[in-house]
């Protein structure tokens, strides 16, 4: 696979948790105070990850290396610690199907 259409599908996954995360930020505003306080670590972490991972992908657009295989393995990486950390988030805050 060539790097941009790795880049284009990585964008096109970070776009789909995106739109996750503001579901999550809509429905933790409906949140009593004190599970807001405890939720916002984990979507805080989340949103960290995000914008990681965008960098990442910025990066290997501009500069195209020859050798992208360790930049693939990391961004598959903190992709798989982002779904663990929303499906930890939607499991241990809302006691209803979440998010997708």
């Amino acid at each position: 696979m060539e790097i941009k259409d790795y880049c284009k599908n990585v964008d096109m996954e970070l776009t789909l948790w995106k739109a996750k995360l503001y579901d999550v930020a809509g429905k933790i505003e409906k949140l009593p105070t004190g599970k807001k306080q405890r939720v916002f670590e984990e979507v805080n972490g989340l949103n960290i990850i995000l914008t990681e991972l965008e960098e990442r992908i910025d990066k290997l657009r501009a500069e195209c290396p020859l050798v992208w295989k360790p930049e693939q393995d990391t961004i598959k990486k903190r992709l798989s610690d982002l779904a663990e950390k929303y499906q930890y988030a939607t499991e241990e805050f809302f006691d209803y199907d979440f998010g997708g």
